[in-house]
């Protein structure tokens, strides 16, 4: 296995900031400031969105459910313009910008076959599962001329088999997120079905 952009540490930011956040409007700001491909930009809305989502569902109050969806919207922050830094840059910045290091950490791990850090927490499991499999499912909303509209869970199963589909997601990063999350592949391709970003 090749560490692609290994972090080669295990703990990410201060102690001392646990339950600081930035707003919402500070971390649309910072993806505008960094991102200017749009389907990356979208991707990072759609896993933010998936990650509150769920936060909501498992009934967690309001600061739980932002921290969410700031890690889910900004990880993939630096990518855009600095590629081989990903995701160096984003935890330098979360770290200057003292949020909490819970939120840093699941940023980190978002990719251990790359970074090299174990998902953990359940907030590090779950993005890890809807990273990848989003942007798999989005694919296929794209090919179908009803979008999402009556998209089944076997239809996504299947283009998982078809290997020459999307073939830049890996297939193996899917089943590694679905078991360290303990959610079948089957659940999670419903989630996203059901809770798909609308309006973009």
């Amino acid at each position: 296995m090749t560490l692609t952009h290994a972090l080669n540490k295990t703990d990410f930011g201060s102690k001392e900031n646990i339950g600081k956040v930035i707003s919402e409007q500070e971390a649309l700001e910072l993806l505008s400031d960094w991102v200017k491909n749009d389907k990356l930009a979208f991707h990072m809305k759609q896993v933010g969105h998936l990650m509150k989502a769920y936060a909501l569902q498992q009934g967690y109050e309001d600061q739980t459910v932002h921290m969410w969806y700031l890690a889910g919207l900004l990880h993939d922050a630096d990518w855009d313009q600095w590629p081989d830094e990903h995701c160096s840059r984003i935890i330098e910045e979360l770290e200057y910008r003292e949020v909490d290091p819970r939120i840093i950490k699941a940023i980190a791990s978002h990719g251990p076959r790359y970074f090299g850090v174990k998902p953990e927490s359940e907030m590090d499991k779950m993005l890890y599962a809807f990273d990848e499999l989003s942007g798999f499912v989005h694919a296929y909303s794209l090919m179908r001329p009803q979008g999402y509209e009556g998209m089944e869970v076997k239809g996504v199963k299947k283009r998982l088999k078809d290997k020459s589909f999307a073939a830049q997601v890996s297939r193996d990063d899917i089943a590694d997120a679905s078991e360290r999350s303990g959610i079948p592949v089957e659940e999670l391709i419903k989630f996203v079905i059901v809770n798909q970003l609308r309006g973009e």
